[in-house]
């Protein structure tokens, strides 16, 4: 089985994870069992292109919700970030705080980025779809916002 940075596939089984999430909680894979989990990993809470994805996922919440799907959004921002974020833009899915980066990891999704001529590290754009048996059902990286949302509740209403 891979799952050693980045290179999980469809099929694989999601890397297990506990994390803290906004409100004081926290959020494990295996709490999970049985529902369809929609993971995706986002750079930083308040900017605009992570704003407009969870708005999009936040808007069609009702459609997930429909064919119990659970949506979380992981970065690495503290638990009072994601408790701002999410209070600000009215989220009613849970956020994740990956501040040491093991989830990250474990996903593939802390790479090496490239910025006006300047590399650094920092989370590539990227949703897992898992299923109520903990199996990668679809993947997508280096996801561009608009549409995204809608894609992936295709893909989960399939499952």
């Amino acid at each position: 089985m891979s799952g050693s940075k980045g290179d999980l596939s469809v099929g694989d089984k999601a890397p297990a994870f506990t994390m803290a999430t906004d409100g004081g909680g926290s959020i494990s894979l295996k709490e999970l069992e049985g529902q369809t989990v929609v993971l995706y990993f986002y750079p930083k809470d308040s900017t605009p292109g992570c704003t407009k994805e969870a708005c999009a996922f936040r808007d069609l919440m009702p459609d997930f919700c429909g064919i119990d799907a659970a949506i979380i959004g992981v970065s690495k921002d503290s638990v009072k970030r994601h408790d701002n974020f999410k209070a600000k833009y009215e989220l009613p899915f849970t956020l994740a705080s990956d501040e040491g980066g093991k989830v990250c990891e474990a996903y593939g999704t802390w790479v090496k980025k490239k910025l006006y001529g300047r590399e650094y590290m920092g989370i590539d754009r990227a949703t897992f779809l898992i299923d109520g048996k903990g199996v990668i059902r679809n993947i997508w990286r280096k996801v561009k916002v608009a549409g995204h949302a809608e894609e992936v509740l295709a893909s989960a209403g399939a499952l």
